[in-house]
């Protein structure tokens, strides 16, 4: 047995008992989807795959699909619409890592949103002295940029925790957009107007106008399912069992010999990566950039949306942005009071479902279960076998 196999699992009665039981409580729950995701994670990877192409194809041909009552018209433009969606489920896929794989309450994401918006205001706005480059490598650079805010972020605060590290982070998100009202190159609540976008299209009318959601919407939906798939094979290495570790108990992840901080700069990161990549998206697509478009209560709404989705599962958190920027674009007479309704139904969600709506999957009963199936039950004492032996002499 190598050193990366770990103990072997040798199950007596009692825990055997206990596995049937915990079975049994979770066969009996209720709902739609009852047992659902039992058979999906018993499907082949293949098979998964196929059933996942008709979901890809259906959410590229949304902004054909303008009907009622999903439509977000005639208060908003749908494949915009969709893009501010997409947009909203990329920040929450990011900030899952931290907060749902890591366990780190990041309440400054927006700080790493605002960071990518203006790499890429000011390296393709004409209203920056910096020098132009394509707006494509504005998406890499951003993602750079960012991850070095991250590490520089949380290399002196990740030895906090809790509390006091929610309060360090919101801290730090303000501080980036005071930082863009009080210094004279970032232009304030002035901004940068004209950013950059994709090529393609005529001079005169581009393929990604500020106008035309669909081309948007559409290259948001790619990186989305790129970033799926990073993130889930994150989730299976070693570095995804190490934030689970750190997220459940960080002393005894520690204890075990997990670098906990490591992984948490790690987790610090990539969140931010993301984040930033994410940013320079919308400022592409909004074209204006300025200090007043990354507040408190926008970093607010991407935790909410990890949580309403399901912190610690990717899928989940992607729900969750979803809705979080659909409801108010849908129902327009209500935006106004989006805080309010996405609180009170946060509220009733940890009252009745703390797991939010697609809870985090428990892989903990599988290893158990295959562990049970493959290792032969232990021998008994040997007290236990002459006892036994005495009793059927005796009978």
């Amino acid at each position: 047995m190598s050193s990366l196999d770990g103990p072997r699992i040798e199950p007596d009665d009692e825990s055997a008992r206990e596995l049937q039981d915990t079975e049994a409580r979770l066969g009996r729950r209720k709902g739609p989807f009852r047992g659902f995701r039992g058979r999906w994670n018993e499907l082949p990877r293949q098979v998964q795959w196929a059933w996942m192409v008709p979901v890809v194809i259906l959410a590229y041909a949304l902004p054909y699909l303008n009907f009622f009552p999903i439509t977000t018209e005639p208060g908003n433009d749908w494949p915009i619409s969709l893009f501010t969606m997409a947009i909203y489920a990329l920040v929450a896929v990011g900030l899952n890592v931290v907060v749902g794989y890591a366990g780190l309450l990041d309440l400054g994401y927006v700080a790493f949103f605002a960071v990518g918006s203006y790499t890429a205001a000011l390296f393709t706005s004409p209203d920056s002295p910096l020098a132009h480059i394509p707006y494509m490598w504005t998406l890499p650079l951003a993602m750079v940029i960012t991850a070095t805010f991250g590490v520089i972020l949380g290399v002196p605060t990740l030895r906090l925790r809790g509390d006091y590290l929610a309060i360090v982070t919101l801290g730090f998100g303000e501080i980036v957009r005071i930082l863009a009202t009080i210094i004279p190159a970032m232009r304030g609540q002035v901004g940068f107007s004209s950013v950059g976008h994709p090529p393609g299209g005529t001079a005169t009318q581009p393929l990604f106008s500020n106008s035309n959601g669909t081309p948007w919407y559409w290259l948001t939906i790619t990186i989305i399912i790129i970033i799926m798939l990073l993130v889930g094979n994150l989730e299976r290495s070693r570095v995804g069992r190490a934030w689970i570790a750190i997220r459940e108990d960080e002393d005894a992840a520690e204890t075990m010999g997990v670098p906990t901080f490591k992984y948490k700069v790690w987790a610090f990161a990539i969140g931010a990566m993301v984040g930033g990549l994410s940013g320079a998206l919308f400022a592409g697509q909004i074209g204006f950039v300025n200090n007043q478009k990354f507040d408190v209560q926008t970093s607010i709404l991407f935790v909410a949306a990890v949580v309403l989705g399901g912190a610690g599962n990717k899928v989940g958190a992607l729900l969750g942005g979803v809705i979080v920027a659909y409801i108010p674009q849908r129902f327009t007479a209500i935006a106004d009071y989006k805080y309010l309704i996405f609180g009170i139904a946060l509220v009733i969600l940890m009252i009745y479902r703390s797991q939010g709506l697609v809870p985090a999957k428990i892989r903990l009963l599988a290893y158990v279960r295959r562990a049970l199936k493959l290792t032969p039950p232990p021998p008994k004492p040997r007290i236990q076998q002459e006892a036994a032996q005495t009793r059927g002499g005796a009978a």
